[in-house]
């Protein structure tokens, strides 16, 4: 890792924190209400569209345009849901309101994946070692080499058939990520100490497929199935706009990872500087900040995971100009460039490489 002032680096990075969090307040609150309030209305509304579409089946063209519309409206909803409030949510970002329905310890999101097993998959494992290899098992997902320091295997080859059978069922992996299923089949672990976690995940899946696949479609009787394709494609909208984002965050050119060695005995300022280094933001309007969750200011995210998202575009331009002023690299692009580039490696990185150096 780079050599740096990290503990001057830190002590910036600090005292940006706690001027943040000394701030917040009404204005915070009202955001988040309003974008929950927003998020359920835009669901409501294409769910309504997606019904009101049905008796328009004799006359297809304004059927497919009616379902079609409700369909992009849930997708976006559904989007909306898991990106700007349920990941935030369940960081903490918003424990300090005091609302015990927008809280961690309360908020379920609709997706597959348990919250609380979520807690320990991402803001446990991944935030505390991002990016370290053998710690932190968002780097590849256990499926995928994203980087040369990963031993190259012949089960990579197909890496990129997985990695798009990944970014369609990008729920599914989430939801199977805290279930270390390597471990598993290596025999280091046996099913026994797994079994809670998967009784957890097939209770949440359970009710997932219940609702979008039996529940709703069973609401328009004859209809069943239109009323469940479109579940279906909003699902993988959002499932697809996921992966991409949170792709764009720690795969694309620049980005870096480490040993287990190179960060033996970090302090807190290595600790930020590693998560500058292993992170990436995406350019982009208000908009696209808001559907990314704001996520596309991943850099932001990772040095302060549990303060509200919406500060973060404000606390960027402060964070890149202390990376400046310490010479640590900031590494900001285009969604096309971010994506671009990630699924670059992921298709290079399918096929035997130098392996220039191998994680501790």
């Amino acid at each position: 890792m780079m050599t740096i002032d990290t503990e001057g680096f830190g002590r910036e990075l600090d005292a940006l924190q706690q001027d943040v969090r000394a701030s917040l307040g009404d204005n915070d609150r009202a955001y988040i209400k309003r974008v929950i309030k927003t998020q359920r209305g835009i669901a409501l509304g294409g769910r309504a569209m997606i019904f009101a579409s049905l008796p328009l089946m004799p006359f297809p063209p304004l059927f497919f345009a009616a379902i079609g519309a409700g369909t992009a409206s849930l997708g976006l909803a559904k989007i909306l849901e898991n990106m700007e409030i349920g990941h935030n949510v369940i960081h903490g970002q918003w424990d300090w309101m005091q609302d015990p329905e927008i809280h961690s310890s309360t908020w379920e999101w609709d997706i597959v994946c348990p919250a609380d097993q979520w807690k320990h998959s991402h803001n446990v494992m991944h935030h505390t070692w991002t990016n370290v290899i053998g710690k932190d098992r968002d780097v590849g997902y256990d499926i995928l080499r994203v980087t040369r320091k990963q031993r190259w295997r012949p089960v990579y080859l197909a890496q990129p058939i997985y990695n798009t059978l990944l970014a369609f069922m990008f729920q599914w992996g989430v939801g199977l990520h805290d279930i270390d299923l390597v471990a598993l089949r290596r025999g280091e672990i046996k099913l026994a100490d797994v079994r809670g976690q998967l009784s957890g995940f097939g209770r949440k899946a359970g009710k997932q497929l219940l609702k979008d696949y039996v529940l709703w479609p069973l609401l328009a009787g004859p209809m069943f199935l239109p009323v469940m394709l479109a579940n279906l494609v909003a699902n993988g909208m959002r499932n697809l706009w996921t992966y991409a984002i949170i792709f764009c965050g720690h795969f694309p050119d620049g980005a870096q990872t480490f040993s287990e060695a190179e960060v033996a005995g970090e302090t807190r300022g290595g600790w930020y500087l590693r998560q500058v280094l292993g992170s990436c933001n995406i350019t982009g309007g208000k908009l696209f900040h808001l559907m990314s969750g704001n996520l596309s200011h991943q850099i932001e995210h990772h040095l302060f995971p549990d303060v509200p998202s919406n500060r973060y575009p404000e606390m960027g331009p402060k964070v890149e100009a202390i990376c400046k002023k310490y010479g640590v690299p900031y590494n900001k692009g285009r969604f096309s460039r971010q994506l671009g580039t990630t699924l670059r490696t992921i298709f290079r990185l399918a096929l035997p490489t130098r392996q220039p150096e191998l994680a501790a």
